[in-house]
């Protein structure tokens, strides 16, 4: 049975203005023995400037609900959103749809037959059909998941 609850995002403004750097292994994190040169860490790595494109145009966003899990976007997640970038066929978009935000993968296939679809990640939510009488937008791509482990 599809599930009729939506799922939502919880939106926060980019503040890039801060500069936190942090200790960064530029030589890479070995998965099997840890290599001795790695205690001796000089080069620092700066978040808003390594994710960040477009500060004036980007936002954080915690996801609420479960519909994009198979595309490994889990509740609690934090997606970096881009509202500069043109969104694409296949992108994973925020969108604002009948005064909601919602976090979907964009199919624009049927676009020449007058709709698009945002398609969940998760065959218990159903795909939603956008057609002009709807009250939609896309709000932006998003380009980076974080996510605790």
């Amino acid at each position: 049975m599809k599930k009729e609850t939506k799922d939502t995002i919880i939106l926060y403004s980019a503040d890039v203005r801060s500069i936190l750097p942090l200790p960064y292994a530029d030589e890479g994190i070995r998965c099997g023995f840890p290599s001795p040169a790695q205690d001796y860490i000089e080069q620092s790595i700066d978040l808003n400037k390594e994710l960040i494109d477009n500060p004036e145009s980007t936002f954080y966003g915690r996801v609420v609900g479960e519909s994009m899990k198979d595309a490994n976007i889990n509740d609690g997640d934090i997606l970096i959103i881009d509202k500069s970038k043109d969104p694409q066929d296949g992108d994973v978009v925020v969108a604002f749809l009948n005064g909601e935000f919602t976090v979907k993968t964009l199919d624009l296939s049927h676009k020449e037959e007058g709709y698009i679809q945002l398609v969940p990640a998760n065959n218990e939510y159903p795909t939603i059909r956008i057609d002009k009488e709807q009250d939609f937008r896309i709000w932006g791509v998003v380009t980076y998941n974080i996510k605790k482990m």
